[in-house]
């Protein structure tokens, strides 16, 4: 007779799946208008979720901050030691448009956001590179 508890049945997601299940629940922003609301609001916090290298090879936004993907598993949550938290995102009512090189991860990263409470938050379409389309600058990372 065996003692290993059954494994519960799961249902398996890929990156893509993933990726458009935050899409769909997550509302999406072009840069002019990203752009725009950081100009109106300057409570508007953009935020990268890349890694630093990834950053460091093709720049960062004028304004947004930095906080990669895994740390904002941790930085946004409200039930780890205060030490761990980010006060960047203490408010969970503050605009939030998060970014990355050309959207998914971004994606994941707001998603992530909206799912822990935050009720402001968008993803900037086509991250860093629909920026530099748009004619938007970047800055060198780090600053």
């Amino acid at each position: 007779m065996s003692t290993q508890a059954a494994v519960p049945a799961r249902t398996l997601r890929t990156f893509s799946q993933s990726v458009a299940e935050a899409m769909a629940a997550v509302p999406s922003i072009t840069p002019a208008e990203a752009r725009r609301r950081m100009q109106q609001d300057p409570n508007t916090l953009l935020i990268d979720v890349r890694d630093a290298a990834d950053i460091a090879a093709s720049g960062i936004i004028p304004g947004a901050v930095a906080i990669s993907y895994g740390a904002l598993t941790y930085q946004a949550d409200n039930e780890v030691p205060a030490e761990w938290r980010s006060p960047l995102l203490a408010d969970r009512s503050r605009p939030i448009i998060v970014n990355c090189e050309v959207g998914p991860l971004g994606a994941l990263g707001a998603k992530l956001l909206y799912d822990m409470g935050f009720t402001n938050v968008s993803i900037l379409t086509g991250g860093v590179q629909a920026w530099k389309a748009a004619g938007f600058a970047t800055e060198a990372f780090p600053r």
